[in-house]
């Protein structure tokens, strides 16, 4: 039932988006689909929630902590690259659909507090390993560039069937890594002025 919604919510949008189709996709009665997952609303939140702990499970999964930083970041992004290359649907439900409905857009600011909260936890543990102590709030602001940069990339590959997701990783970890490399080593940037 969530694959069929999934789909169809991708494909009309959550307001277009109606229970006999997806309980036709389903092989289910409507009844059926409301017994499962009550009102539309609640679909919608299991699909998101579902789509959301299926991409963050890869992520953390693949970015194993006992790698070099370097590794755990490339495999990470490798690791969302492909779970939206796989789920586009999915990705449309999270990034495009969810974003701009409430109370679903207040869901999805949840999860991606989560998401910055363990790429600033993975940064800290990095840093420190590398004997840095780099404050809370620089930390923050390195996991939400980083979030944002790989969704805009992730929504670009989304809509090109054609690109491949680890080249798009590729693309991401040259342009981050190579500055978080030498943030690792102590050098920052500061204005001339």
């Amino acid at each position: 039932m969530l694959d069929a919604a999934v789909r169809v919510f991708s494909r009309r949008g959550f307001h277009a988006a109606n229970m006999d189709e997806i309980a036709e996709l389903s092989g289910v009665s409507k009844p059926m689909v409301y017994a499962y997952h009550g009102t539309k609303e609640e679909l919608f939140l299991a699909c998101l929630r579902r789509e959301s702990e299926r991409m963050m499970t890869g992520i953390i999964d693949a970015a194993d902590g006992s790698l070099p930083p370097d590794e755990q970041l490339w495999r990470g992004l490798r690791s969302f690259f492909e779970f939206v290359g796989a789920h586009r649907d999915g990705w449309s439900v999270l990034y495009r659909q969810a974003r701009s409905l409430e109370p679903f857009a207040g869901e999805l600011a949840g999860m991606r507090r989560a998401i910055v909260q363990v790429i600033a936890h993975r940064l800290d543990v990095a840093l420190q390993h590398e004997g840095r102590q780099v404050r809370a709030e620089d930390l923050t602001s390195m996991a939400l560039s980083l979030v944002g940069a790989s969704e805009s990339l992730a929504d670009w590959l989304a809509s090109h069937p054609q690109e491949d997701p680890g080249r798009t990783a590729t693309r991401l970890m040259n342009a981050v890594w190579l500055g978080a490399a030498r943030l690792l080593e102590g050098e920052t940037w500061r204005p001339a002025s």
